[in-house]
């Protein structure tokens, strides 16, 4: 394990408070220790309160901070008297050990302290570091593991068997080290929980911590556990393998009562996993340390040549057993959906409400699926018996931090594929869905959609609609990064020159044919059999005022778009027995585009003997229409609000006399 301590970067010692955060965030830094918010590591101070009084102090990690990232601002400072005196007790309950934990602290506005406060508090060093190390927990958990970390590590570490993490670990820690003598040790090992260390500065038990988990790990190595992970590539994938995807996705989607994103990992690693003979039997024994169980559930749910539906359907068959099993009384079931899964040959799948929480759930089972191997090779896959993970999931403490999440917005969860969407309408109708929490797929002729739409829940395709190749291996692109699609905004299309029918270019009649019409039905083809797998599904094209009111010389524009509306009716009829809204939206004089500008703007206006502000407002509302207003209403209708409107034409125009 690399040590990443650089004296020219460390604060200096008489700081302890930054010496604390700069070792916090080397610890951080490593994935293989602790993972998005895991681990915990604390600094005791001496200092003044408010009216002066000299004050030992614990700044320990506060809740919802991230190791990797945290700042002075997120340890939270309590007495070093209130936390002893609660130690000194022989019970207290988990909300009141919160309460009063907070009761102690300097600043109330400081988060709220790490449940290992107490534990952090009794262990005599200023300096104290937990992780949740690979290395060290695989050991750990196998049927030999105290012994195999006995020898390891010899009298140099206390040794505490697995007990629930806050009030009684502190008891069950304080009761093992009675017996010992603290300046000789370096750390402590939990049974199938995790390491600490600790030293009285910063570097001293940065160094034991590193020190520790290598050893754990050049002890894998002699036994040849790291040369058991199975390396595969993955197969080429065919044109069912991305529909089986979006199938699974609305399988867990439906038992989550959810929209679900899903990441799937196709690394070698996980291909390798996947492809195991024993992978469903060792990925259903327990999470790699108890606190993943928030994130990941208990087990896996395993993925072969059944049926998504039938699948999941095991998969909560297993849990409601769970559940009955180890439930106590007043307890409400958790949703009975996967987090992880083994799609046999194909990798490993994730799923969460949100991207963020996918890929936090991919990075913690990709751990896991290396340490189960690790630990198959040293004699077995042993984790916590599943009562032991049932009291952590069902955790007083942990379902007062779920339910205190932030409140989801009306398209969390949701995957929505925007064409056209470079510019104009288009581009706000994607801004205004992820703003409504969607993960957006944008696709344009313009090559710079990509460099547009690049993050990890913002996805650019440079694409030409007409191309049918390119349109399907786009639609499989999208799947492949979110799991399915639920929000088709069918939006592109071109204005070509205006003419006389007597005068009108061919060229120019079959190029808008080409994008206004047909590439909208191939879209539509291709992208049908998602739409079908999607959650709350729906469809939405771009029309044109010009359907009811068309203007003389537009004809190359206007007779497709009427086609357009058209083929809305008919998607409408077709897909409304599958569950899928199809919608047509019919904008008129939306000047905040690429195609109106300044001049082109005046010359119209100009043309009725207007100004530009009158001409922008030439409705019976006397309003000006923006492409916002367009995305406000593909928003509202691919939500809740609409959920039972189908074949609908909706105009966005401020009202047209002609039209009404």
């Amino acid at each position: 394990m690399q040590n990443r301590w650089n004296p020219s970067e460390a604060p200096a010692r008489e700081d302890l408070l930054a010496q604390r955060v700069y070792s916090s965030r080397l610890v951080g830094a490593d994935p293989d220790l602790v993972s998005h918010g895991g681990g915990n590591t604390s600094v005791k101070i001496t200092e003044s309160d408010f009216f002066g009084t000299s004050t030992d102090v614990l700044y320990v990690k506060g809740s919802g901070w991230d190791l990797a990232t945290i700042e002075k601002e997120g340890f939270a400072p309590v007495r070093m008297d209130v936390l002893l005196k609660l130690g000194e007790l022989e019970t207290l309950g988990d909300a009141e050990m919160v309460k009063q934990q907070r009761a102690g602290m300097l600043d109330p506005g400081a988060p709220n302290p790490s449940i290992e406060a107490i534990l952090h508090a009794i262990i005599p060093f200023k300096f104290v570091d937990h992780t949740h190390a690979d290395a060290a927990v695989a050991l750990t958990n196998t049927p030999d593991g105290e012994k195999r970390a006995r020898e390891l590590y010899g009298d140099r570490v206390l040794y505490v068997p697995y007990v629930m993490p806050g009030f009684v670990l502190a008891k069950a820690v304080a009761a093992a080290a009675e017996a010992c003598d603290w300046s000789k040790l370096e750390g402590m090992v939990l049974m199938n929980h995790g390491i600490f260390s600790w030293a009285d500065d910063a570097k001293t038990s940065y160094d034991r911590m590193v020190s520790l988990v290598s050893e754990a790990e050049a002890a894998l190595e002699r036994e040849k556990a790291q040369a058991a992970v199975m390396v595969e590539k993955l197969p080429e994938l065919q044109d069912e393998d991305y529909l089986k995807l979006a199938e699974i996705r609305k399988a867990v989607s439906e038992k989550a009562e959810a929209a679900m994103i899903v990441q799937w990992n196709q690394s070698e690693e996980a291909v390798g996993f996947a492809g195991r003979e024993d992978a469903a039997a060792i990925s259903r024994r327990g999470p790699l340390t108890p606190d993943h169980v928030i994130r990941t559930k208990r087990v896996a749910a395993i993925f072969d040549e059944r049926s998504g539906a039938e699948t999941a359907g095991e998969f909560e068959r297993d849990y409601d057993a769970y559940f009955a099993e180890n439930r106590t009384e007043g307890l409400e079931k958790l949703d009975t959906a996967p987090r992880w899964a083994v799609w046999k040959d194909r990798g490993i799948l994730t799923f969460g409400k949100s991207l963020k929480d996918s890929r936090t759930i991919g990075d913690l089972c990709a751990h896991t699926a290396r340490a189960i191997q690790w630990a198959e090779a040293l004699g077995g896959w042993s984790p916590l018996p599943a009562k032991e993970i049932f009291d952590i999931e069902y955790w007083e403490l942990e379902q007062a931090k779920l339910k205190k999440g932030a409140s989801a917005k009306p398209l969390q969860g949701k995957v929505a594929v925007i064409t056209g969407g470079a510019a104009g309408i288009g581009l706000a109708c994607a801004e205004s869905l992820y703003q409504a929490g969607a993960c957006v797929a944008v696709m344009d002729l313009n090559p710079e959609i990509e460099e547009t739409f690049a993050a990890e829940d913002r996805l650019g395709i440079q694409l030409d609609l007409t191309n049918d190749e390119a349109v399907k291996a786009a639609i499989q692109r999208v799947v492949a990064q979110f799991g399915g699609i639920d929000i088709l905004v069918s939006n592109a299309g071109i204005f070509t020159a205006g003419a006389y029918l007597e005068d009108m270019e061919a060229r120019n009649w079959e190029k808008s044919l080409a994008v206004n019409l047909t590439s909208h039905q191939r879209l539509l083809q291709y992208i049908i059999p998602f739409l079908k797998q999607g959650i709350g599904p729906s469809a939405m094209l771009i029309g044109s005022r010009n359907v009811a009111a068309p203007g003389a010389g537009a004809a190359a524009y206007s007779c497709p778009k009427a086609a357009q509306t058209q083929l809305t009716r008919v998607a409408a009829l077709e897909l409304a027995p599958h569950g899928v809204r199809v919608n047509i939206i019919h904008p008129d004089a939306v000047f905040d585009t690429k195609l109106w500008t300044p001049e082109a703007l005046q010359r119209s206006a100009e043309r009725y003997g207007m100004t530009i502000e009158e001409y922008k407002t030439r409705n019976l509302m006397k309003t000006e229409i923006t492409s916002w207003d367009v995305g406000r209403a593909v928003v509202a209708f691919a939500g809740d609000t609409f959920a039972k409107t189908t074949g609908a034409q909706i105009p966005v125009d401020g009202g047209n006399d002609r039209v009404i």
